[in-house]
């Protein structure tokens, strides 16, 4: 079964004349960038969805903790960032419900209501992901942070973001402390704009 990509949740609604975004970020826990984040958003009274990777979560249980009692949204990026795309749906289960398990063992009783696709690769995913309770989320805008193109081109890709769009940033996968630099420079400037920033209800 192939994805209907209506079923991915890309952008939320924004109230009238409120345009808001939607921060996440994927393939963490990832010290030291992820703390360094955390710092950012809760300076900045901000929260993000952290799409959490299952062997990162083994290796990091204290940031998960961290995450999560900085009231930030979770999700479940698999176990080890492969792509699902020809996988078949007990393979994908098997994945998930293991990431949910590990999650569950840093951050007991801690949800985890969406799931993202490595790679934005969905295959037969997405009837899986539902059925253990997580909704598939995508993205209106991927910034492109997994290359090194500076702070300053970071934050200028965020010219395309829409009103209620979801963003796609990096705490993980590599270091990410230009991701930070560039999301400490921009919560300010799109606050300025009269930007607000949500998460997925």
């Amino acid at each position: 079964m192939v994805t209907d990509p209506g079923d991915v949740l890309e952008t939320v609604e924004c109230a009238p004349g409120a345009p808001s975004v939607v921060l996440t970020f994927d393939d963490g826990p990832h010290p030291p960038d992820t703390d360094t984040l955390l710092d950012v958003l809760a300076h900045e009274q901000v929260r993000a969805v952290f799409c959490l990777v299952g062997e990162q979560v083994v290796a990091h249980p204290d940031v998960v903790r961290r995450i999560v009692d900085q009231g930030h949204v979770l999700g479940n990026h698999s176990f080890h960032h492969h792509d699902m795309q020809e996988w078949a749906p007990d393979q994908v289960r098997e994945d998930l419900q293991r990431t949910l398990e590990v999650i569950d063992g840093a951050a007991p009783g801690a949800p985890v209501p969406y799931f993202r696709a490595p790679f934005g690769h969905w295959g037969r995913a997405i009837p899986v992901a539902t059925g253990l309770g997580m909704r598939p989320l995508g993205w209106q805008l991927a910034v492109g942070d997994w290359d090194p193109p500076g702070v300053g081109e970071l934050v200028n890709g965020m010219t395309g973001v829409a009103p209620g769009g979801i963003v796609l940033l990096h705490d993980g996968g590599g270091d990410r402390s230009q991701t930070v630099e560039a999301v400490a420079a921009l919560i300010p400037r799109l606050r300025a704009d009269g930007w607000t920033f949500a998460v997925p209800g």
